[in-house]
């Protein structure tokens, strides 16, 4: 492997991955172990790299990781995760007034109640569009599914509330 090609090509793409695996997986250590993962199988796999954008490759290795992340959760008894650095914000007072923290609070639970009524594959497609500002093909190249599929989730009722439920969510920060 060509490890300054690798890390010239693929990891710019860290945060991209890391975006999408925590709003598939709802949990920050769980995004934080699927990106490792999918960084050390695109170590593996990065002679198989075609010319072109390694985004949407990453990215569809990040998005496969998940999914046999979220398959192993299924069969796995339910856990809730303590939010240190949330908790730490709320202790130490950091960040806006109180009316601009409950705001942002209330954005934030919108946002993230939308996107935890969709599904699995839908969300992938709403998260990779909305926050991740992929088009099309590149969506469908990393789900793995043809452009009108895409298009199709992209219209789905429930993902057009989405649209309605919140204000430039590509500027708000990621949240479980």
């Amino acid at each position: 492997m060509n490890r300054p090609a690798f890390e010239h090509r693929v990891l710019p793409h860290l945060d991209a991955g890391y975006n999408l695996a925590r709003w598939l997986l709802r949990s920050d250590a769980q995004a934080e172990d699927a990106v490792q993962e999918a960084v050390l199988r695109a170590m593996r796999y990065f002679a198989s790299l075609r010319e072109g954008d390694a985004r949407p490759w990453f990215l569809g290795i990040v998005r496969n990781a998940c999914f046999s992340a979220l398959e192993r959760q299924r069969h796995a008894p339910e856990t809730l995760e303590f939010d240190e650095e949330g908790f730490a914000r709320d202790v130490a007072g950091a960040g806006p007034g109180p009316e601009g923290a409950l705001h942002e609070q209330q954005v934030r639970m919108r946002v993230d109640a939308a996107l935890r009524a969709l599904s699995p594959p839908l969300r992938e497609v709403v998260v990779l569009r909305e926050f991740e500002d992929l088009d099309y093909a590149a969506i469908a190249h990393i789900a793995g599914v043809p452009v009108g599929t895409v298009m199709s989730r992209l219209s789905d009722r429930k993902s057009t509330r989405l649209n309605s439920s919140h204000t430039d969510i590509s500027r708000m920060p990621s949240s479980a």
